[in-house]
């Protein structure tokens, strides 16, 4: 019985640098599955034969759609013939640095915050708290005009879609006022 010394690479070793050479194909995948979920999402649009236009609701999503499985195609294309996303070379990033986890927290926990809260609150006061906290989490500490500007983005945002954009959001308790 001979034993041998020299062990090729593991197959999954040979695997993992393939993908790594390749990690772009993971965005070519995410475009994939956004482009599927949109073109179905649109095509099972119930809609009113007698409602539509010359241009109908679906297709503005079906253009989107099909963009986006165009552009994983040719995406994924020119990854597999060796284009490479070129490596950041901007100044104010030091890719040495760990992530930020604090702030990405903060933030998830604002957004998450803003979804629970804006259908007993209404959009002007989840608004006001997501701008506000927002802008506390990426690191501004004004705490005597950033109130005051959420506030006034929250009320503008609100009176821009649900006045002259006709999209309909909730106003909470102060839904006689404004």
């Amino acid at each position: 019985m001979t034993t041998q010394t020299d062990n090729p690479p593991a197959p999954t070793d040979e695997r993992r640098s393939w993908l790594r050479d390749h990690s772009e194909l993971g965005v070519c995948v995410l475009l994939l599955a956004l482009g599927v979920l949109v073109l179905t999402d649109a095509l099972t649009m119930d809609v009113d034969i007698t409602q539509r236009g010359p241009v109908g609701p679906k297709t503005v999503p079906v253009v989107v759609g099909i963009g986006l499985l165009v552009v994983a195609a040719l995406l994924a294309v020119d990854v597999l013939r060796g284009g490479r996303g070129q490596a950041e070379t901007g100044e104010d990033v030091d890719l040495s640095e760990p992530a930020d986890w604090r702030t990405v927290l903060l933030l998830t926990g604002v957004f998450l915050g803003t979804a629970i809260l804006i259908e007993p609150l209404g959009f002007p006061v989840a608004g006001a708290l997501l701008f506000w906290g927002a802008a506390f989490a990426l690191g501004s500490r004004r705490v005597d005009r950033d109130p005051l500007i959420a506030a006034v983005l929250s009320l503008v945002t609100y009176a821009v879609f649900n006045n002259l954009l006709g999209v309909p959001l909730p106003g909470g308790p102060l839904m006689g006022v404004l």
